[in-house]
């Protein structure tokens, strides 16, 4: 990738890469997330994601013709239909939501870029109806659109690197707090020093977006 593009402007072909190394993350980090959400939940979201995603990437590759935000709001369509789980729907609908938010742009620059994070949390929190302190992706998502909100430069890979550091935060500030939805919800006390497994999810997603773009 052009790296002074890349730092001004994100064409098709910057989120074809992008939903690549989101991709390849999912894959690398299965048995990882399989591993967390076997704890507290069915041990299946490390599939998810990996089924999810790599639908997504290979719709992408098919459809380098649609301009960025429709792209990845089809992706997201895609991650529904292929990967319909709790995750996978959360996930899609958040692509969903922030690729509509920006879609019919030819190219999109750091701030297009906040608005797709800021409507990818709109899109989760309809789906999901969680709140913050409830342990659970929001908790993440939150502090990384806040985040990215604050910023106001033009670099693509600094953008990114405040969502990172915005959804290690949330990640970290979860510590202490007990799951109130799902599966996990039942084990109640005892998810209070475990990892939430979406969450982590979610960190490998930014993480992703952030080295997409430093490449």
């Amino acid at each position: 990738m052009n790296k002074e593009r890349a730092m001004e402007r994100m064409g098709t072909s910057e989120v074809i890469q992008m939903l690549a190394a989101i991709a390849e993350a999912m894959s690398s980090q299965r048995e990882y997330l399989i591993e967390l959400d076997s704890v507290i939940g069915d041990g299946d979201l490390g599939i998810t994601m990996d089924k999810g995603f790599r639908a997504a990437y290979a719709y992408a590759q098919e459809h380098t013709d649609l301009p960025p935000g429709d792209l990845l709001m089809r992706s997201g369509m895609q991650i529904v239909k292929t990967a319909p789980s709790t995750m996978g729907t959360l996930m899609g609908s958040g692509l969903m939501r922030g690729g509509k938010a920006v879609s019919g742009k030819d190219s999109l620059d750091t701030q297009d870029i906040v608005t797709f994070f800021e409507g990818f949390l709109q899109g989760v929190s309809e789906r999901g109806k969680a709140k913050r302190g409830e342990k659970t992706i929001i908790d993440v998502l939150l502090p990384l659109v806040e985040g990215m909100k604050a910023y106001t430069g033009r670099d693509f890979e600094e953008v990114f690197s405040v969502g990172v550091e915005g959804a290690l935060a949330g990640l970290e500030a979860e510590k202490g707090m007990m799951s109130q939805h799902g599966k996990a919800a039942v084990f109640r006390e005892k998810t209070l020093d475990l990892t939430d497994p979406g969450s982590a999810a979610i960190v490998i997603f930014i993480e992703a977006c952030h080295k997409s773009v430093c490449n």
